[in-house]
């Protein structure tokens, strides 16, 4: 079975979500971190997997459901700090940050037959999910982040590597206002959509 990673950052005011203040407080940001957070960890514990391991900057908190193993983020830029996580796993993995609180357990049910990457796209660029039946950090050490080409260097990456690559559906990461009213949309029963409308409630 597969080892499910995610990657994530305790949600402290001013450490995570900035691009959510304006038009939210550091202290509604940070509330909506946890609850796109909690609700990633939920669909992760109801997937079948051999290993669940959240890869964290900061301390575990309430929102932590059981059967997680927690690890420290490695020093470095976001590329090295993927390939660390990875390096953490023996066999085949899947890895999804928190910025995607309407992933559900049959998006990460992946089968590695007949392929050796799977690749979920982000609708900013970026990618939402990685999977590698064998996990090499080398093919994600060097792959520039956070830019507009991020995720087509990425397959490019696992494409030249001569693996066979499948595409899961493109996602979209929460990152400004807009995006977190377009998720919130798109789950409308979970953590995260309930925190988004009483965070705006109190701005009527």
């Amino acid at each position: 079975m597969t080892t499910l990673l995610v990657i994530a950052k305790e949600p402290l005011p001013g450490r995570v979500k900035t691009r959510l203040t304006p038009p939210f407080a550091p202290t509604e940001a940070a509330a909506l971190a946890e609850a796109a957070l909690a609700d990633t960890l939920e669909a992760v514990a109801a997937t079948p997997a051999a290993r669940r391991l959240l890869v964290l900057d900061g301390a575990p908190g309430p929102w932590l459901p059981p059967g997680f193993d927690v690890v420290a983020q490695c020093a470095g830029g976001l590329d090295q700090r993927l390939a660390d996580a990875f390096a953490r796993c023996d066999g085949p993995a899947l890895l999804i940050g928190m910025d995607t609180p309407q992933v559900t357990p049959e998006l990460l049910t992946v089968d590695f037959a007949g392929c050796e990457a799977w690749f979920g796209p982000a609708e900013d660029g970026g990618f939402w999910a990685l999977g590698l039946a064998e996990p090499d950090p080398a093919l994600l050490r060097g792959v520039p982040m956070s830019k507009p080409f991020t995720g087509a260097v990425q397959r490019e990456r696992l494409v030249s590597a001569g693996l066979r690559v499948r595409d899961l559906p493109r996602l979209r990461d929460v990152d400004d206002a807009s995006d977190a009213r377009a998720v919130a949309a798109l789950a409308p029963h979970g953590r995260f959509a309930a925190r988004l409308a009483r965070c705006a409630a109190a701005y009527r």
